[in-house]
């Protein structure tokens, strides 16, 4: 069984993206991994070169910056990244370059690659995930952010990266065959400083608005993180990789997490979720079998 490990990324340092933790955290899993490098502004290449690890290959890229509806930048990308998968890659490990695999979930990802290694009904593996929010304390938990996607698939001509990347799909559109696992993918990528954060919505956001909605959406100088809608405490630990960053992370920002900031209806629809764990109109990007 051979796992290929891949990612894209672009100014990682300039946005402050922890591609670095993203892509030592699933390395230990991985027999080779593939980091398509765009052309960057700032010394992300020189932020890849200085891992020590003979098993990534950096391949180099230029982003069509015209492309600037919905995030399609982000999976024409990806999909160039797969092109580089070697045809004997039993499992391929997605990770983008704001997203940490937690040491303590290796035993499982290894469990189920292994299990259903030569299941052909089952093309991909789905994580939960866990989205922290302003501080390595608070985790967001209203219905705005996603709760599962695909992170490991079997490579496949038939399969591309969907939308902006977020997950796959066959290349006639129909979803993949998945087996949930009890493992989570942890997303920091709105864990920056006020300035960092509106730093990157500034950037970023030209792979999905224009010009002018970027000027007229982010015109302080600071992230204001109290616009949250609703978080919930984080009473886990966080993976190794990320402790030296989480440590030196500067933001002092404080919620109630009484307060939910919820229309009357997404009232009723987040107790009936806390009540059941069932979320009433959820978007699912795949089959489970």
């Amino acid at each position: 069984m051979k796992i290929t490990g891949f990612t894209i990324v672009r100014n990682a340092v300039k946005y402050d993206y922890p591609v670095v933790e993203a892509i030592t955290s699933v390395l230990p899993l991985c027999d080779d991994f593939i980091v398509l490098l765009g052309n960057s502004d700032d010394e992300t290449l020189a932020l890849i070169k200085n891992i020590n690890s003979s098993k990534i290959r950096i391949i180099y890229s230029i982003w069509d910056d015209s492309l600037r509806e919905g995030g399609k930048v982000l999976a024409v990308e990806t999909n160039k990244a797969m092109q580089y998968i070697s045809a004997d890659t039993t499992w391929a490990f997605y990770i983008q370059a704001d997203e940490v695999l937690h040491e303590k979930y290796f035993s499982v990802v290894q469990k189920a690659m292994q299990q259903h290694e030569t299941d052909k009904n089952v093309e991909g593996l789905l994580f939960k995930y866990t989205h922290f929010y302003g501080s390595p304390n608070y985790v967001a938990d209203s219905r705005r952010w996603y709760r599962q996607e695909i992170r490991i698939i079997k490579p496949s001509r038939d399969i591309s990266s969907y939308k902006d990347a977020q997950g796959f799909r066959k290349t006639n559109n129909d979803k993949l065959r998945v087996k949930a696992i009890d493992a989570h993918i942890y997303h920091y990528g709105w864990l920056k400083s006020p300035q960092k954060m509106i730093e990157k919505l500034k950037g970023v956001g030209k792979f999905w608005l224009s010009d002018e909605e970027i000027k007229q959406k982010f015109q302080a100088e600071a992230f204001d993180y109290t616009q949250i809608d609703s978080l919930q405490l984080f009473g886990g630990s966080h993976p190794t990789v990320m402790q030296n960053r989480l440590t030196s992370l500067q933001n002092d920002f404080d919620f109630d997490i009484k307060q939910k900031k919820y229309a009357f209806r997404y009232r009723i629809l987040h107790l009936i979720e806390n009540l059941t764990g069932y979320r009433i109109g959820e978007y699912r990007n795949f089959k489970l079998v």
